[in-house]
């Protein structure tokens, strides 16, 4: 008999995120989740989980501070998971722009973090989203499965193309509060989602299923 190995799973603390729901909604889909900024534990995982609360700003400085840049840069190259949720996924992109201040992002994909151009902000509640026919990261759920978003910044424009037909082009989600916006990117070993799935539900529990079935 096959005895399935759960997945571990390393849940970015770099001093900016809900890391302990996180890691309660993770252990919930049967991952087995480590809390920890270790560097060695970080790369060796199966799946890395960048959180991110608060300003880009503030959550790039303290992600580099903790080396989060690089290990998730080092990941990446060698084709191993990484997942960003909320400023987790923003800091993913070229750079941020809060209160007229421009900071650099990690630029795994161009764009810029802007002000959501919406009669209310923050963008704070249960929202659907518009995914691609082949997305791997909406697998199984409906088309009108809601998700939970708290956030005022969001990259409104993707620019990335992709023009050799033997490299699969990132597959976009979107959302709309008074604009569309980015909510979710499936590029290869590199997924992100501006919602949170760990306070999404069933639905995010879902989603988080989809995600640990690909490590």
């Amino acid at each position: 008999m096959t005895v399935n190995t759960p997945k571990k799973v390393v849940v970015f603390d770099y001093g900016f995120g809900n890391v302990r729901s996180a890691e309660r909604a993770l252990a919930r889909v049967g991952a087995d989740v480590e809390i920890t900024r270790d560097y060695e534990k970080a790369m060796n995982a199966d799946g890395l989980l960048v959180p991110g609360v608060g300003a880009f700003s503030a959550c790039m400085q303290g992600l580099k501070e903790a080396r989060g840049d690089w290990i998730v840069g080092r990941r990446l190259s060698g084709g191993r998971p990484v997942m960003g949720i909320c400023v987790g996924m923003q800091i993913l992109f070229e750079r941020g722009i809060e209160h007229g201040v421009e900071t650099e992002g990690l630029d795994e994909w161009p764009g810029t973090v802007e002000p959501l151009n919406a009669p209310v902000v923050p963008h704070m509640g249960w929202n659907t989203v518009d995914a691609p026919e082949d997305t791997e990261l909406f697998a199984g759920l409906d088309a009108d499965a809601r998700f939970y978003f708290v956030h005022s910044y969001a990259v409104r424009e993707w620019s990335l193309e992709v023009g050799n037909p033997n490299i699969r082009a990132p597959k976009v989600t979107w959302a709309t509060h008074g604009e569309p916006f980015v909510a979710a990117v499936e590029n290869g070993a590199l997924w992100a989602t501006q919602f949170h799935p760990e306070k999404s539900g069933d639905a995010g529990a879902q989603l988080l299923t989809n995600w640990i079935g690909t490590l």
